[in-house]
């Protein structure tokens, strides 16, 4: 399944297609990749045996919709939350997203990160360049773009926007991503597809498991700096 990134709004922002983050002259990092960030490659800890997972990975209470947990058996061991170290130059709370290697990584202040599986965007549609958090929401609602609907008729249905809930491609939390004040129509957002984490679905969207994204929309505040890397 594409994930199609459409407009996401807790109150109705619009999502522009792949590509104008460049025409608008979105300003590019100039990192060469996740060791130029210090993002090492070991873990710090044995990573999470099955078991461990599956507590990790399990349901999630919610005021508005309790969330299942997630198959694990689905992803691959690798694509597990877990501590790996870095020695970067980045501020504690940074999130950097390598699209290459399907991982989102939180900066700690202790000389680790925090790393997550994630998907990314498919072929020819990946970005990479500085922003920042400039919106947060829950169970955003979800608008297909014009594009989708001309490929998909059934989801005219959801022109005016599909409402919050377990069903709704960008489910529990969503961080919204900005520059120079607007809205780039990307997102790090919540899936309840596990199958999808370790591969490049969506149309330059992020998104991690609901259990991981939770664990990272509750420390992340608004002007949080991400750093996306060249794939």
């Amino acid at each position: 399944m594409i994930m199609e990134c459409g407009k996401a709004s807790a109150g109705g922002t619009g999502r522009r297609g792949p590509g104008s983050i460049d025409r608008r002259s979105f300003l590019f990092g100039s990192a060469g990749g996740a060791a130029a960030l210090g993002l090492a490659g070991c873990a710090t800890s044995d990573g999470m045996s099955f078991a461990e997972a599956s507590k990790v990975y399990g349901p999630i209470s919610d005021d508005k919709f309790p969330i299942p947990a997630a198959d694990i058996s689905k992803v691959d061991p690798k694509y597990y939350r877990r501590a790996v170290a870095y020695d970067g130059k980045e501020a504690s709370g940074t999130i950097i997203v390598d699209p290459a290697n399907y991982y989102v990584y939180r900066v700690e202040d202790d000389g680790s990160a925090t790393r997550y599986g994630a998907n990314v965007g498919r072929d020819g549609f990946r970005w990479s360049g500085d922003a920042y958090v400039g919106r947060k929401s829950e169970w955003a609602t979800w608008t297909p773009p014009a594009e989708m609907i001309k490929r998909q008729p059934e989801a005219a249905k959801y022109a005016r926007g599909m409402p919050g809930g377990l069903d709704n491609p960008l489910g529990a939390r969503t961080l919204h991503l900005y520059q120079n004040g607007r809205y780039t129509l990307y997102t790090i957002y919540a899936t309840s597809d596990p199958e999808s984490i370790g591969t490049g679905v969506t149309s330059g969207c992020v998104g991690l498991l609901s259990q991981d994204m939770i664990h990272l929309y509750g420390r992340t505040p608004v002007k949080t700096k991400v750093v996306v890397l060249p794939a």
